[in-house]
Parts: structure tokens; sequence; C-alpha cells
């Protein structure tokens, strides 16, 4: 009788115990912001070394901005982006010490500017050679990373230039239920200087982190939490020899039931 009365409870903690706790699972959780809402701006994308423009000038007269651009190529060739007609745009490769070669301005200093510093500074320029130019540049090469526990690590590459954590992730199919949403790894690289923020999706107030909007090589590792560590320590005889353990003790538990 005794053994019976303490099998019982032993078998109830244990099933309780493998639950998943609603506050390590749940995105959102704390109560829902209201009234007027300062959510973080997204910042404009500085250009450094490495990155991949592509720069088209246009004007009325197409004939005056065509030294301004680069020729179109066939495929195969480095460097290119997609243009019609199977056609390739050729790009610009930022360097080592933030310079782009620019046709007839030769080179030209672009680390640091934005997207709109970058376009002024164009279009002030072309302007002594053409009237009312007008300059289209676009990142090509804005990627972030998702590694860790996601449907689908791997990297991505963002088309219009802003994308949020949270829309990163969805990118990478989510979570899997064995990541840790308090403790997500945001690696960025400022000023040739790798800086690490956590971030926390299990509050609303996320929306106003500093970093909810990324920069373009940005990097999200997302850590297992401890029962997948656990799990890593298994093979496979340890799961069945678990699963066998968990049969003979529902069959005891009935047994001493009666």
């Amino acid at each position: 009788m005794k053994s019976r009365n303490l099998i019982i409870p032993i078998l109830a903690i244990l099933m309780l115990s493998s639950c998943g706790s609603r506050k390590n699972i749940v995105y959102f959780q704390d109560e829902p912001l209201e009234g007027d809402v300062t959510m973080s701006e997204p910042k404009q994308l500085i250009y450094k070394p490495d990155d991949i423009l592509t720069i088209n000038v246009a004007a009325l007269d197409p004939d005056t901005v065509r030294p301004f651009n680069l020729s179109l190529v066939s495929g195969g060739t480095t460097d290119v982006v997609n243009a019609r007609g199977g056609l390739q745009q050729q790009t610009y490769l930022v360097d080592y010490e933030g310079n782009i070669e620019f046709p007839v301005l030769g080179t030209l200093k672009i680390a640091g500017l934005t997207r709109t510093e970058l376009t002024d500074m164009l279009t002030e320029r072309i302007s002594e050679y053409v009237t009312n130019p007008i300059v289209n540049v676009r990142l090509s090469n804005f990627t972030v990373t998702i590694l860790g526990e996601v449907r689908n690590p791997g990297t991505f590459t963002i088309q219009d230039e802003r994308i949020t954590i949270l829309e990163a992730l969805g990118l990478a199919d989510d979570l899997t239920i064995f990541g840790k949403r308090k403790n997500v790894l945001l690696v960025r690289e400022v000023d040739g200087k790798k800086k690490y923020a956590k971030i926390d999706l299990t509050t609303v107030n996320v929306v106003n982190s500093p970093v909810y909007y990324l920069q373009q090589n940005d990097v999200i590792y997302v850590e297992p939490n401890n029962a997948k560590i656990r799990s890593s320590t298994y093979n496979q005889n340890n799961s069945v020899l678990i699963s066998a353990i968990g049969t003979l003790t529902t069959i005891i538990a009935v047994f001493l039931v009666k």
C-alpha cells in the first residue's frame, strides 16, 4: 500500500517536469503596449568595405548620362546583378579603404555615408556635367545570417534594405521549440569591431530595442535550451532504455493501483 501511494506522486512529478514552461516559449508575454509608443526608428544603412552597390544615373537625355553608368554585360561575369534582356548590371565593390572607382568622377570615398548622403553627393558632382540627373543607389549584398535553433538556418539576402529581427527569424521559419527565446544573440560589426547584443523575444518591448532593425551582415544566433543540450548526450540505446523504463513504470503503477 505504501509503495502504491509513493509511486503515483512520483509519476505525476515526472509527467509535470517533462512539460515545457509557458514563460520559456511564448513571445510577447507581458502587457500589450498602449497609447502612444515611440518605437525604435530604422537607421539608414552606413556603407562600409566589402559592400556591393548598384548605381544608376538617369536624365531626360539618356546619352548625357551614359558615361556615368557601367555597361551591361552577359551572365557569368563577376560583380553583376540581374537586369532585363538577359544582360546583367555591373556593380561597385567598396574596397578596404572605403572607396569605389566611379566613371568620369574617379575615386570616391563612400564608406561612412548613408544612401541619402551618397545620392546627394553623386547628384551634385554629376550635375556639373548633366542637367537634372537622377541617381539611384542600392545595396546589392544586404544579407543577414541566422544560426542555431531555427527551422531553416542560413544566410538570407534582403531586397528592400530594411528588416526587423522578427522578420529575419520569419525568413528562417521561426525558432524551434528548443530555442531560447529570452537570450537571442546578435553580432554586428561596427567600425571594424564586433559588437554583441542580447534580445528577449518574450517581451513586447523588443520593438524598442536599438537592434530591432538589422544592419547588413548581422548575425543572429539562437541558443539551444537545456532540454536540447541534454538530448544531445543521448544515443539511440538511451532512448530505447528510457522508453522501456517508462513502460515498465506504467505497468507497475497499474498493478499497484489494483
